[in-house]
């Protein structure tokens, strides 16, 4: 009776509640990482500003992730080999040599159960409430293990360079920008994020990436007005325009001289005619330079973002863009920005305009050549490489090294393209359907 009492004394449950207590502890660092690093800074942030303390100070220890995951890392493998030491020391008292594959199971059950897989799925589960609970002693625990810590890393990183490896203590694996389209892409293909809401907020988040010259009216299609005109043409000209404002160039449309307001013109010929002593004849003075506006050039260089801002900035939406020669490239519009955010705009001037992009009952596409491929792209869920053409049409001409003719066939990236339509040198309208 003394002898199978002996082990169970009072040494026995002092080193079995030491045993329970550093599985409680290795619990709560397993869950306070999980915690830490999958949670939100953002909604963290929006707690904090709340008056929420926790998550403020969740807010500051997840700061240097660096440090955070050392001082973590440091304190679990601390108590987890401790306590496998006592559990091997106690089993082993009472079952002798046998007690150590004891140990080693009973121990890798209880710390994988209790330690890791439940602690860390209530923190992957409520990731800023566990969070703000555990982010002030794990902020206390950082600023006492910081010489450890910083002892570590500096010989973790010795280690690496000795591998070539170089350590940027300020970058950060995953830029807030990536993580924002991850999670929408994300949300999209599991059906919690629409298609428009996705394209809307990467369309916002692309702009400082895209170039004006990517979305601008090509030269070749704008509409202008010529000052040697007559007023009568002029004025017959601007109202059949479904456009309000008109570039003004002067013996060669690369000579723009001013930018036209269909009001501004409606109002200078109104006060021409209207008045007792006025009449019709009076008209053939009028000079469209008189009440045109000076032209707002910009490189076709400058980015959607930029441009978003100057033309916020300056109060107009119209701007014409050259290259770095000055000659006229084309023209944008704030619209044509906003419209790679929110989609195609039309109003009461072209409520009947024919979209660019149409699905025939065969599955297949017609495809305007001047629509762009990020279009494409947003419009179908294609992956169409956009680095070498901005159109369809000159992704087409790219892959074919030539200028194709009316029913050419061509296969590339996936995807089977038929020339429907050209005018002179201009791929007008292609049929695209994937392989």
């Amino acid at each position: 009776m003394d002898a199978a009492a002996g082990p169970l004394d009072v040494t026995f449950w002092i080193t079995a509640g030491a045993i329970l207590v550093l599985l409680v502890c290795s619990a709560f660092f397993s869950g306070s990482e999980t915690a830490l690093t999958a949670s939100s800074r953002a909604k963290l942030k929006s707690q904090a500003d709340k008056g929420s303390a926790g998550a403020a100070n969740a807010l500051k220890v997840t700061e240097d992730n660096e440090s955070l995951i050392g001082s973590v890392l440091l304190g679990n493998n601390v108590v987890n080999i401790l306590a496998a030491s006592l559990a091997t020391s106690l089993l082993t008292r009472i079952f002798g040599d046998g007690g150590v594959a004891i140990a080693t199971l009973v121990m890798t059950l209880l710390v994988l159960i209790f330690s890791e897989v439940l602690p860390k799925t209530y923190a992957i589960s409520n990731p800023e409430r566990a969070a703000s609970f555990v982010a002030l002693p794990i902020l206390v625990l950082v600023k006492i293990l910081t010489p450890i810590v910083t002892a570590v890393r500096l010989l973790v990183r010795g280690i690496l360079r000795l591998f070539g490896v170089r350590v940027d203590p300020d970058s950060h694996i995953l830029a807030v920008r990536e993580e924002i389209a991850g999670a929408l892409q994300l949300g999209h293909s599991e059906g919690v994020v629409e298609k428009e809401d996705r394209d809307r907020i990467l369309g916002a988040l692309d702009l400082g990436d895209r170039t004006v010259e990517e979305i601008m009216l090509h030269r070749s299609r704008i509409e202008m007005v010529d000052a040697a005109h007559s007023p009568t043409d002029i004025l017959r000209q601007c109202l059949a325009s479904p456009h309000t404002r008109l570039p003004v160039f002067r013996d060669e449309p690369e000579n723009i001289v001013g930018v036209v307001h269909a009001k501004d013109l409606l109002r200078a010929m109104y006060k021409m005619i209207d008045g007792a002593e006025a009449n019709a004849k009076a008209l053939a003075r009028f000079k469209i330079t008189d009440v045109a506006m000076s032209p707002y050039f910009i490189p076709e260089t400058t980015t959607l973002d930029e441009q978003m801002r100057q033309f916020l900035r300056m109060r107009t939406h119209f701007a014409l863009v050259v290259d770095e020669y000055g000659s006229l490239q084309g023209l944008i519009t704030l619209e044509d920005i906003l419209e790679e955010i929110v989609g195609e705009i039309t109003d009461e001037f072209d409520p009947h305009a024919e979209h660019p992009l149409k699905r025939t009952e065969d599955g297949q596409f017609i495809v305007n050549g001047a629509m762009t491929i990020r279009d494409v792209n947003r419009a179908t869920d294609w992956a169409l490489p956009d680095d070498e053409a901005n159109t369809v049409a000159g992704l087409v001409i790219h892959e074919a090294q030539m200028i194709p003719t009316v029913g050419q066939v061509f296969s590339f990236h996936g995807f089977r393209f038929e020339v429907l339509a050209r005018e002179g040198n201009r791929v007008t309208r292609l049929k695209i359907r994937p392989l």
